[in-house]
């Protein structure tokens, strides 16, 4: 069992979420399969850690024979705890992270508990996919996504292994039917904002709260975009990374030292 690839499954929606089922029922004949999931959705956690509260984790049994833990606490936690306690002794070959129930395209990857967990794994020197499929509905059929989970997982655990330079790929599949889909295009992400709305509201009690929404802008009308992609009926693969320098900017900045 242990010559097999090693793969580490989680997601930010749950262990009982459906997307993570398809996720391992994608990648079980690929290795060997562990999976660590929040006990609770955390969505929009980006890479949000447990500083002040305990982390628990127990094991549960919701996959045929498929080792699974859930973790209270975000999803970077699940990935901190499987690389530094349940897999401290093993190499892990594969982290894959999803499969999102909505979009995690364009400036999402920042919000994102799902790309946050295939990052974190990625900061370890594993290869790393999160997986996000554009259907926010908890019925979403994901036969399509999980085929092209394991295209690309497969594809990846093919490649060089270099902890060094570790390759982490922020994968979208659009919701449309699959002989609309005009195959996987990698690509850069596109540059969106969203545009935020704040709605008011009065809580039983009589106190005010505030209910976050808005809509994600794109004005990016570059080629070879994820959004573009997308929108063409490609799945979009972004290979992404956590070094956030802007190289760009150092010529602009080079005279700093020696302000007044």
């Amino acid at each position: 069992m242990d010559e097999k690839p090693l793969i580490l499954v989680t997601n930010d929606d749950g262990m009982f979420a459906p997307g993570l089922r398809a996720l391992v029922e994608s990648v079980r004949t690929l290795g060997r399969v562990i999976v660590v999931s929040p006990d609770s959705p955390q969505s929009g956690k980006g890479h949000a850690i447990t500083l002040r509260e305990p982390i628990r984790v127990h094991k549960v049994d919701p996959f045929r024979d498929i080792e699974a833990y859930e973790c209270s606490g975000t999803p970077v936690d699940c990935v901190k705890w499987a690389k530094n306690v349940l897999l401290k002794e093993k190499t892990i070959d594969l982290c894959v992270s999803g499969i999102n129930h909505g979009a995690n395209h364009s400036i999402n990857i920042l919000y994102s508990g799902t790309m946050s967990a295939a990052m974190e794994a990625a900061m370890e020197g594993i290869h790393s996919i999160g997986f996000s499929y554009l259907d926010f509905s908890f019925e979403a059929d994901f036969t399509i996504p999980g085929k092209f989970a394991t295209k690309i997982s497969k594809y990846m655990l093919g490649l060089e292994k270099n902890p060094q330079k570790p390759i982490l790929l922020n994968v979208n599949i659009p919701n449309i039917n699959q002989t609309e889909i005009k195959g996987i295009k990698v690509c850069r992400q596109s540059n969106a904002r969203w545009v935020e709305e704040f709605q008011p509201g009065i809580d039983p009690r009589g106190m005010k709260y505030y209910w976050l929404s808005g809509q994600l802008v794109n004005n990016d009308k570059g080629e070879n975009t994820d959004s573009r992609a997308l929108d063409e009926g490609y799945v979009s693969v972004v290979p992404a990374q956590f070094d956030l320098t802007d190289y760009g900017a150092f010529d602009s900045l080079k005279g700093l030292s020696d302000a007044e």
